[in-house]
């Protein structure tokens, strides 16, 4: 479907602006003022701003090395394809890779005027600055990310209600079928949020909050988790009643799934359930001993579960949120 995004609208706009305020303002080659917006304009303010640095202080070598070659050898064809084998690597080893081809319309300027004035040096100058200010202001308007970051953390605790669910109800009958879809869309789900958080931090020049970064890195390691205990999960192949208990901690632990931290009470619950256990006889039949060996390693893994929870201070709850899950908070 046909879609024309925000940076879309912002290159067309700024490229525009550039071209009309370099004609204005009197520049030779003002077409080249739009070129360096269009190369400016990034996904995020701080990458923006890299670029317009790197572009600009390559431009400044750019017209160094012009001098040196041009001035100082001659203005020549071949001169061009010899600065270049200097220029680039040099720019690459500053870390200014990304202002190489902004240089290199600034080098045949130069090179077309056949001689360097202070005149034609302000003129290519103007043409960076008015490139860069264009692409900057432009990006001063970055669209909130915040509504669709609360999306995914919903979608993800949704789905993980939905994994919890299913563990209950496999661990209650060993017969249940389950075909396994929330945990390819989790795993999506996961990957997403922690690139647009991270996009959410880099537009951000003053902001350190890093909060939903942090949230999504926990689900992701928590996710981890979940994907040792449907291992064990799957491997069960006798019922006893320590599944049951289980499945009755997982039932209570699905519907508490959200942004908050209320991990400690889920901890303290868990360690009541296995001084339980420990008070229960011992297995008398193979299966019994490999069917709670399997369980113990269970509830350990779900002990870490917990535990990577209880170092998250928790989100801010989300405004005009309605929640369709009893007991999501």
């Amino acid at each position: 479907m046909f879609k024309i995004g925000y940076r879309t609208v912002k290159t067309a706009i700024g490229t525009s602006l550039a071209i009309i305020l370099a004609q204005w303002v009197g520049l030779d080659n003002f077409v080249s003022a739009g070129i360096i917006t269009i190369l400016c304009i990034q996904n995020t303010k701080k990458k923006s701003l890299q670029a317009a640095w790197s572009r600009f202080l390559a431009c400044t070598v750019a017209m160094f090395f012009c001098w040196v070659f041009f001035e100082g050898i001659a203005y020549h064809p071949l001169m061009i394809g010899l600065l270049l084998l200097f220029f680039i690597p040099t720019t690459v080893s500053l870390g200014l890779k990304e202002g190489i081809v902004t240089s290199s319309v600034i080098i045949l300027h130069i090179f077309s005027d056949g001689y360097i004035s202070t005149t034609n040096i302000l003129n290519e100058f103007g043409i960076v600055s008015i490139g860069i200010g264009i692409a900057l202001f432009m990006n001063l308007y970055m669209p909130s990310l915040e509504e669709k970051l609360y999306q995914l953390q919903e979608q993800i605790e949704e789905n993980f209600y939905k994994i919890f669910y299913e563990i209950t109800l496999y661990l209650r009958d060993n017969d249940h079928i389950w075909d396994g879809k929330e945990i390819t869309e989790t795993a999506n789900l996961l990957k997403e949020g922690k690139r647009l958080a991270y996009q959410d931090i880099e537009n951000h020049f003053l902001r350190e909050e890093k909060l939903f970064y942090t949230y999504f890195s926990m689900r992701e390691k928590q996710f981890e988790k979940i994907e040792h205990i449907l291992w064990i999960v799957t491997s069960l192949s006798h019922q006893v009643q320590q599944a049951h208990i289980i499945a009755d901690f997982m039932e209570d632990l699905s519907t508490n799934i959200h942004p908050g931290n209320t991990a400690k009470l889920s901890l303290q619950k868990l360690k009541k359930m296995k001084n339980e256990f420990e008070q229960m006889e011992l297995p008398t039949t193979r299966e019994e001993f490999e069917t709670r060996a399997a369980l113990f390693q269970f509830v350990q893994e779900m002990e870490q579960y917990l535990l990577i929870k209880s170092s998250f201070k928790g989100l801010k709850k989300r405004k005009r949120t309605v929640y369709t899950r009893k007991a999501r908070a």
